[in-house]
C-alpha cells in the first residue's frame, strides 16, 4: 500500500487525469486486493483477476466520490468485496454430477415434474447469463439477490425508476429468449 503523502500526491495527480498516477496507484495495491479477491474465491485465479480488474473498473468510474475518510486501499477493498458479491449473486456456472452433493429422496414433485423444472431453471439461467452486464446485474440483484430497487439504484449510481426500466426492459428479452428456446 502507498504511504499516506504518497497516496495523497498520487490520488491528488490522478484527478488531473495523470495516467502514470493511476498506473502507480494499481501497482501498489494490486497484489493485496488480487490476494483478497483470490482467497474469497476460493483460489480460481482467472475469476480472482477478472474480479481484480473489475475491481479497478468501478473504483475509476467512482473516483470522483471518493471522500478520502478512509485510506485509497481499504476503499478499493471494499469495492473489491463488493464485486465479489455481485459475483456470487449471478447465476451460478453448471456444476457435474461428480461435484453435486448426495440428497435424500423427497417426497415432493416426482421426478418428471422435477426434470421439467430443472430445464426451466437452466433455460431461465442460460437467458440471464446472456443479458448485457447492466441489466444482467439488475436482474441478478433484485431477485437473485433479493436486493430492493433502491439499494441497487445506488449501487448501480442511476435512480429508482431506471432500475424499474432495465427490469422491465430485461423481462421483456427474458420473455423472447425463452419462447424462442421453447420452440
Amino acid at each position: 500500500m502507498p504511504e499516506p503523502s504518497d497516496e495523497r500526491s498520487l490520488l491528488a495527480r490522478l484527478s488531473t487525469g495523470d495516467r502514470h498516477a493511476a498506473e502507480q496507484l494499481v501497482e501498489q495495491t494490486y497484489q493485496r486486493i488480487y490476494a483478497a479477491l483470490l482467497r474469497l474465491t476460493g483460489g480460481d485465479e482467472d475469476l480472482a483477476a477478472d474480479l481484480t480488474q473489475d475491481t479497478y473498473r468501478k473504483a475509476w468510474q467512482s473516483l470522483a466520490r471518493f471522500d478520502r475518510r478512509a485510506a485509497f486501499g481499504t476503499w478499493l477493498y471494499r469495492i473489491a468485496y463488493n464485486t465479489f458479491l455481485n459475483h456470487v449473486r449471478r447465476p451460478r456456472r453448471v456444476v457435474s454430477d461428480d461435484e453435486r452433493p448426495l440428497r435424500l429422496a423427497d417426497p415432493g414433485p416426482g421426478q418428471d415434474e422435477q426434470l421439467r423444472r430443472s430445464e426451466v431453471r437452466a433455460r431461465l439461467r442460460r437467458a440471464v447469463i446472456g443479458l448485457p452486464e447492466e441489466l444482467r446485474f439488475t436482474v441478478t440483484a433484485r431477485f437473485w439477490g433479493e436486493l430492493p430497487v433502491a439499494e441497487i439504484a445506488r449501487q448501480e449510481a442511476v435512480t429508482g425508476a431506471a432500475i424499474r426500466k432495465r427490469l422491465k426492459k430485461a423481462t421483456r428479452i427474458l420473455r423472447l429468449k425463452l419462447e424462442e428456446d421453447a420452440a
